[in-house]
């Protein structure tokens, strides 16, 4: 039987392959990014996509009305929406930090209050974040506000397991290495990375319909590439 499975930052990368892969299985997604075309233009049945921007009440409104009328519960919520910044910290200015934390972690823990009344006991909050935000993990100079905001996304997906282990769903974080993404591209030029996108996303997909079953509050690290 299908699921409901809500998905953020689709219209590239890793996202707009997990689109595809669940349509292609037969669940229903939303598929929500600032851009909606590149999987609008897909054409897939069962699936929902809007511009959507993680940090205007407006578009989060939107969404609680779709899952009121469309959908009435949601099984898979994955946090996958990403901003990086890459410049030195002395030059990093402050509103490029808080752009970056306004998407990875206010934004991500918006949705996802947003999303909770509408989940089960046996649903599953799957978190994406980084290596860079794993501490003890290779560090990499010019990413301080985007490995630092992956630690806070770590620590908070921690927090909530505890908090809703009685009643669910289940919460977990996987922190990727380099995957060859358009936003790897942008911050480092010329980088090749060990894994495709649609590579990443076909682990990503097993584990946000299974990895619940095993795991709760857990900190996975998907790199074959940052020891």
């Amino acid at each position: 039987m299908g699921k409901n499975i809500i998905i953020t930052g689709t219209s590239r990368g890793i996202g707009y392959e997990l689109v595809q892969l669940f349509a292609e299985a037969g669940h229903k997604v939303l598929a929500l990014s600032r851009n909606s075309k590149p999987v609008y233009t897909l054409d897939l049945k069962n699936v929902t996509a809007f511009d959507f921007d993680i940090n205007n009440q407006d578009c989060l409104n939107e969404v609680n009305t779709f899952i009121e009328k469309e959908w009435k519960t949601v099984d898979v919520l994955i946090n996958n929406a990403g901003q990086l910044h890459n410049e030195p910290f002395s030059k990093t200015p402050m509103d490029a930090f808080e752009a970056v934390y306004k998407v990875n972690v206010f934004g991500l823990a918006a949705l996802t209050q947003l999303v909770l009344p509408f989940m089960k006991k046996d649903g599953h909050v799957l978190n994406i974040s980084s290596m860079g935000g794993v501490q003890g993990s290779m560090k990499f100079a010019g990413l301080s506000a985007y490995s630092s905001s992956k630690g806070a996304v770590i620590t908070l997906t921690e927090l909530l397991a505890e908090e809703y282990k009685e009643t669910g769903p289940s919460f977990n974080v996987l922190a990727l290495g380099a995957v060859q993404t358009e936003m790897l591209e942008e911050a480092f030029p010329g980088y090749k990375a060990p894994n495709t996108a649609k590579e990443m996303a076909a682990y990503i997909f097993d584990f946000s319909l299974n990895g619940n079953r095993f795991y709760n509050g857990k900190l996975l690290q998907v790199s074959n590439s940052t020891p």
